[in-house]
């Protein structure tokens, strides 16, 4: 019996979006995706920024942007579509106004992706004052890891943050050079918005972002968390 033989749905509901989480048959539920912007001081100023601690600011990707199967594909509209490696993180429980010191307790775990960013497109709507969701949110635009639950990694406050383009080292942080840390995060983005179990946030990313082409093989990871190989096709 289809979902739409009892007359529910106009039509059949879209599969829910959900990454792979280690050591277990169940599966990790996404409800939103958050995204820190300008997270790393030599990012900031490589993206022609002030370094210096401001005010954070948040973008978002559709849940259904995730892809875990290991291929990027090339999107339309774009010819400078570039790579920025991030830790990930998992609620597994949400709310408003969460206390700093009490936002680590909603962390299911952790992961790694690709903020994948049709540069050409984002810069066009920074130019005109427009929203970024067409460089930023497109299909297949955010390539992850499977999760890793608190229970096995523990948070990460250090580690390397680190990407590969064909074998070359282009990406290299660390996690104890974000600006605003995972409680802060947390914290934050709870004054602005009503988290849930299920969400999801990019934190950030290092300097040395680039554009990729079909063939490229994508290899990043945050040690201490996981690694994540990526084929653009």
């Amino acid at each position: 019996m289809s979902a739409n033989s009892n007359g529910r749905w106009a039509f059949e509901p879209a599969a829910i979006p959900s990454l792979p989480i280690r050591g277990s048959d169940a599966r990790f539920p996404v409800h939103r995706i958050y995204c820190i912007g300008r997270n790393f001081a030599a990012h900031a100023i490589e993206m022609g920024h002030d370094p210096n601690r401001e005010p954070p600011f948040f973008f978002q990707k559709n849940p259904d942007n995730l892809v875990t199967d290991g291929k990027f594909p090339y999107p339309d509209r774009s010819e400078d579509v570039h790579f920025e490696i991030e830790m990930v993180v998992a609620l597994s429980k949400g709310g408003k106004n969460i206390p700093i010191d009490r936002a680590l307790d909603h962390v299911f775990g952790y992961g790694v992706g690709l903020d994948m960013t049709r540069r050409d497109l984002q810069g066009e709507a920074k130019k005109l004052g427009r929203p970024w969701e067409i460089g930023k949110a497109f299909e297949a635009s955010a390539p992850c890891s499977e999760i890793i639950p608190v229970t096995e990694i523990g948070h990460p406050t250090q580690g390397r943050v680190w990407m590969k383009c064909d074998g070359e080292q282009r990406q290299e942080g660390d996690l104890n050079q974000m600006i605003w840390k995972v409680p802060e995060m947390i914290s934050y983005l709870s004054d602005y918005f009503t988290l849930a179990a299920g969400d999801v946030i990019f934190t950030g990313t290092p300097a040395g972002v680039g554009g990729v082409k079909r063939g490229n093989v994508l290899v990043g990871g945050v040690d201490g968390v996981t690694e994540l190989n990526v084929t653009v096709v």
